[in-house]
C-alpha cells in the first residue's frame, strides 16, 4: 500500500491537510481519474478519511502518524537507490517527468 510511488506523493500532499480530489490532482499533475481509483484504494485501507462539503468530498490523513511513516519509507528507499549508485537527485528528475506523463513517479 505505501510502497505506491503515486499514493506517497497523495500523502505527501495530505501532510499539509485536507484536499478535494481536483487539488490533489492539479498538485501532483495528474489526471482526476488517476488520482480518484488512488485515493479509493487508500480510502479502502483506512489510510485516508473524507468529508463532505457540499458537493466536494475533501480528503485528509485518517491518521496523523502515516506523515512518520511515509518519511521512513522515503529515507529507506533513498539508502537503497544510493547503495546503487543512483543519486537521491535522479528520484525528483524521474518525478519531474514522469508526472508530465501517466506513469508513476516518486518525488517528495
Amino acid at each position: 500500500m505505501l510502497t505506491d510511488p503515486k499514493r506517497l506523493m497523495l500523502l505527501d500532499v495530505l501532510r499539509e491537510g485536507e484536499h478535494s480530489v481536483g487539488q490533489l490532482a492539479e498538485e501532483l499533475g495528474c489526471n482526476l481519474a488517476n488520482v480518484s481509483q488512488h485515493l479509493a484504494v487508500l480510502r479502502s485501507a483506512g489510510l485516508v478519511e473524507t468529508r463532505r462539503a457540499g458537493t466536494t468530498i475533501m480528503y485528509s490523513l485518517a491518521e496523523p502518524e502515516l506523515v512518520e511513516a511515509c518519511d521512513v519509507i522515503h529515507r529507506i528507499v533513498g539508502r537503497r537507490l544510493a547503495s546503487r549508485g543512483v543519486h537521491p537527485a535522479a528520484l525528483d528528475e524521474a518525478a519531474s517527468a514522469s508526472q508530465a506523463e501517466p506513469a508513476i513517479g516518486v518525488s517528495r
